[in-house]
């Protein structure tokens, strides 16, 4: 995008309009975009400011103008200049070859053929496109008005609505148009358009649409533009209707062509064919896309390709002789909900699913379909029993998209979700304000086991190299390794047998297996690898487990302030959301890791196993800053119970059960608000309320006393406050390794050098960022001295 040297305002304004409608022809009729959407939106603002300072610069196809005024009480009536006229429909039929099964395209092929006295005649073929059939209507060359197609003679004025769709051109592209030239053609929803609204709907609580269809005709059809301008709509044109002062090609197909080069987009599957066999493949070659376009059909369409042959067929009541829609099996169905059962994906989410009477939808039997989540079950309201529309399109699973009320049978029930895993019996758990439930039992759950192994094995837990995604398959698949402690079970003879089974299952063997020469250096390698991850860190441990909503980040801050396992483990919620950068939803799911048998046991496993946490400690001394009644109280989230309430509640009560004895009589003589008072009194008679707090009161206890020693002293970490470098090689240990240490002794470790760096380490071949210390004067380290520093604290 390059700035105009235009002179003056008004050729500024006529040069943005024409790099705009060049953009979206490139977009929308092309399919070839030469700018960026943020260059693309640059040219817009500058030509809304442009307008909004010389308001005599205004036009009608101006792209500004896209977003009209809303409609006053509906839709104006439109009388179309010719009728929209609708195509007959064939279907595919019984037989045992083509011209039984597609019999009624025969007679059409026929018909022309006798009526005409030609053989094989040409075709215009294109995809039936499943949307909103619209006219639209330019005059010398610019958009005046554009209507649904209605009941073919009169339709609603939509053409605000309209203007909003970025693929309808405002003004048509070069100069050979008629001077007045409707076009025909339909909205559409692309499916990612649909599919991005729809996860946008459901995010928000919002009425999902059924279908792109209903999207398409419901977004057009709103009163007001600017609804309709936030959803993406799509349009192709495939006909013209009235022409006045000029002419089109003899042909529809280079009428298609020649609507191109006037800038509107025409799907790129249209084409021509020759004769029945030609129809028939292109019916099956477009069949065998469907799924993998970017929009739905549901059928294809046939047009006799010349305008001189079209005259001579005629009509016969309302629908074209020359034209014919080839419909194919709809992607919509009716069946009845034999069950609701729950489906746990490779990360723990849990999907409902509707177990169907089966029901061919699309050409497919389909027995089951999706559901999302608890809430779209609630939304739709969908129960055991019902009778349900079905719907397949694209790559997704079929879905349920809504029920059949009035043939709900009596007594059905609302479905809940269940408590507990279906696979591996541990409680599912949903975050406040989260849509989907998790399986809490990440380490023993087959649903969730090749994830969590790869995790477990990945570079930034514990560093086995070479357990990836293809080993862990087959580990799995052959039942070698059910938990991550399983892998430090693991004999050479055990990967050997493994490769082998695998081998044989994909039909891959090496030549040289077969010729009984066995390569063992990778098993051992493997077997070395898991050996030397026994001994790591407990943030790479903690990171390791895969717990949801621990990253690599919070791990160290449990490893920094809670020292141990044993401390990190026994922690509940209430504790735990006190920590740096640990909020609600973090501190819950750590704390509803733990309190799974499951996952307790295989830490457990891993632990007998051998692995080694080579710097745990004793907890933070800080936690004295940071925990106290107070604290508790005041991050309970008990309205009106603030810091300052808080801090009062602990200085007259010190513990939970002096509180709770105390009740509304004793706090607000204490100086607690009657509202305040209330609100605790409220959260008190929850027993599970009471029950966690007491929890957290007792976990906070045992943790302070365990720090009492250490927070006699300054409490304060060895390099706390400072921000190191690292750069170059270091002969005793990796750059991350380092790091970790040196984050351990509470320095910031930092990726490059500025006047906040404290220090900088400087292995062998240290480059650019040496230089730059040197320059800033910064102090720099040898690798000596940095191990010597490790020694003294405890961290080599």
């Amino acid at each position: 995008m390059s700035k105009s040297s235009a002179s003056s305002p008004a050729q500024r304004a006529d040069e943005l309009r024409q790099l705009i409608e060049h953009a979206n022809y490139r977009y929308h009729v092309l399919d070839d975009p030469e700018i960026p959407d943020a260059d693309y939106d640059k040219l817009m603002r500058e030509l809304e400011a442009l307008e909004a300072s010389h308001p005599d610069l205004i036009t009608p196809d101006s792209p500004t103008r896209r977003v009209g005024a809303r409609a006053a009480g509906g839709f104006a009536e439109v009388r179309h200049a010719l009728p929209m006229l609708s195509l007959s429909n064939a279907f595919e039929l019984e037989g045992d070859n083509d011209r039984e099964r597609y019999r009624e395209i025969a007679d059409f092929e026929r018909r022309i053929e006798q009526t005409l006295g030609r053989s094989n005649p040409v075709f215009s073929v294109e995809p039936k496109l499943d949307g909103l059939a619209i006219s639209l209507r330019y005059e010398k060359g610019v958009f005046v008005q554009g209507a649904t197609r209605g009941d073919g003679e009169t339709g609603e004025d939509v053409t605000n609505n309209l203007r909003t769709v970025r693929a309808v051109p405002l003004r048509l592209r070069g100069d050979d148009w008629p001077r007045v030239l409707e076009v025909r053609g339909e909205i559409i929803m692309l499916r990612r358009d649909f599919e991005a609204f729809n996860a946008y709907a459901r995010e928000h609580d919002e009425k999902p649409l059924a279908n792109p269809r209903n999207g398409a005709a419901g977004s057009l059809r709103q009163l007001d533009p600017a609804i309709t301008a936030k959803r993406k709509l799509s349009f192709f044109a495939y006909a013209v209707g009235a022409v006045e002062g000029g002419e089109l090609p003899s042909t529809h197909s280079k009428t298609l062509q020649k609507l191109r080069e006037w800038g509107f987009p025409v799907s790129p599957e249209v084409g021509v064919a020759k004769g029945f066999d030609g129809l028939i493949e292109y019916y099956k070659r477009i069949g065998a896309k469907r799924d993998k376009l970017p929009y739905d059909i549901d059928g294809v369409v046939y047009k006799l390709d010349d305008y001189a042959g079209q005259r001579e067929m005629g009509f016969v009541a309302r629908a074209p002789r020359w034209a014919i829609a080839h419909k194919f099996p709809a992607q919509e169905q009716s069946t009845i909900v034999d069950a609701i059962e729950i489906q746990i994906g490779r990360t723990g989410a849990a999907t409902p699913v509707a177990r169907l009477t089966p029901v061919q939808v699309a050409g497919v039997t389909v027995t089951n379909a999706t559901l999302h989540n608890a809430d779209q079950v609630a939304r739709l309201d969908v129960r055991v029993g019902d009778t349900v529309i079905v719907r397949r399109a694209g790559d997704v699973i079929p879905e349920v998209v809504r029920v059949v009320l009035d043939q709900r049978p009596a007594k059905t029930k609302p479905w809940h979700m269940p408590t507990h895993c279906p696979v591996c019996g541990s409680a599912l758990v949903r975050e406040e304000g989260e849509a989907a439930w998790r399986c809490s039992g990440g380490l023993i759950c087959a649903a969730q086991r090749k994830e969590a192994l790869i995790h477990f094995a990945s570079r930034r837990a514990m560093d086995i190299e070479g357990i990836g995604e293809r080993f862990v398959d087959a580990l799995v698949d052959f039942g070698y390794v059910h938990t991550p402690a399983d892998l430090y079970k693991l004999k050479l003879d055990d990967f050997l047998e493994m490769k082998q089974r695998a081998d044989e299952r994909d039909g891959t063997t090496p030549e040289t297996v077969k010729a009984g020469k066995i390569a063992t250096k990778w098993a051992e390698n493997l077997i070395d690898a898991i050996e030397d991850s026994k001994k790591t860190t407990l943030a790479r441990f903690l990171y390791g487990l895969g717990i949801v909503h621990i990253g690599e980040s919070t791990a160290k801050t449990l490893a920094t302030w809670l020292g141990s396992l044993k401390w990190v483990r026994s922690m509940p919620a209430g504790v735990l959301r006190e920590l740096p950068d640990i909020g609600n939803e973090v501190a819950g799911s750590i704390a509803a890791f733990f309190k799974q048998d499951g996952n307790r046991t295989v830490v457990d496993a891993l632990l007998k196993a051998g692995i080694t946490l080579t710097d745990e400690s004793d907890p933070s001394p800080k936690l004295h800053q940071k925990l106290s009644l107070a604290t508790l109280l005041e991050n309970a989230g008990i309205n009106g119970v603030g810091r300052r309430n808080a801090e009062l509640l602990a200085e007259h009560f010190s513990t939970v059960s002096k509180l709770h004895s105390g009740g509304s009589k004793h706090w607000i003589p204490a100086g607690l608000p009657q509202n305040a008072a209330s609100s605790l009194e409220e959260y008190l008679a929850d027993e599970d309320n009471r029950k966690a707090l007491h929890e957290a009161e007792q976990a906070m206890n045992h943790l302070l006393a365990a720090t009492s020693q250490k927070a006699a002293s300054s409490g304060k970490l060895p390099l706390e406050g400072q921000t190191a470098v690292l750069t170059g090689t270091l002969g005793s240990m990796g750059r991350d390794e380092a790091k970790e240490k040196l984050e351990a002794l509470g320095a910031k470790v930092a990726g490059s050098v500025s006047k906040k760096t404290s220090f900088v380490v400087a292995g062998a071949e240290a480059g650019s960022k040496l230089d730059k210390a040197q320059e800033l004067g910064i102090e720099v380290w040898d690798e000596d001295r940095l191990l010597k520093l490790f020694k003294t604290h405890g961290t080599s």
